[in-house]
């Protein structure tokens, strides 16, 4: 059986806290991730191309490379892309994997959301 790692959190500056499961930690970072326009411009762009090098992808910015490369350490950070070595270069892949497990998240959450009754 599953074990289910919660996570206290805190919102503001609110004394109240509730725990996170792994999954929610995992979906808030994912979120965070995507919530920047660069991060989310970077990962259309790998939508369109399947696979980037960094240089491609600031040749698309108006960036410098280290800002680009920043960007993609969280986006890697976050599950939502990896890297694999090519010669001096490193080849950026969407994971597809995570993805389809952010989309069935958000699937979910929203279905609960319209589920809910209101007096």
């Amino acid at each position: 059986m599953e074990q289910i790692v919660m996570k206290s959190c805190r919102i503001g500056k609110e004394s109240k806290s509730f725990d996170l499961s792994e999954d929610e930690i995992r979906l808030t970072g994912m979120l965070k991730a995507l919530g920047n326009p660069t991060r989310l411009a970077i990962v259309r762009r790998l939508a369109e191309c399947h696979t980037c090098i960094c240089g491609d992808i600031v040749a698309t910015l108006p960036l410098a490379q280290s800002t680009v490369s920043q960007h993609l350490v969280v986006l890697k950070e976050a599950g939502l892309i990896f890297g694999v070595a090519d010669g001096s270069a490193i080849c950026y892949f969407l994971n597809l994997e995570a993805l389809e497990w952010l989309q069935r998240q958000i699937t979910n959450f929203v279905v609960l959301c319209r589920d809910q009754t209101f007096p």
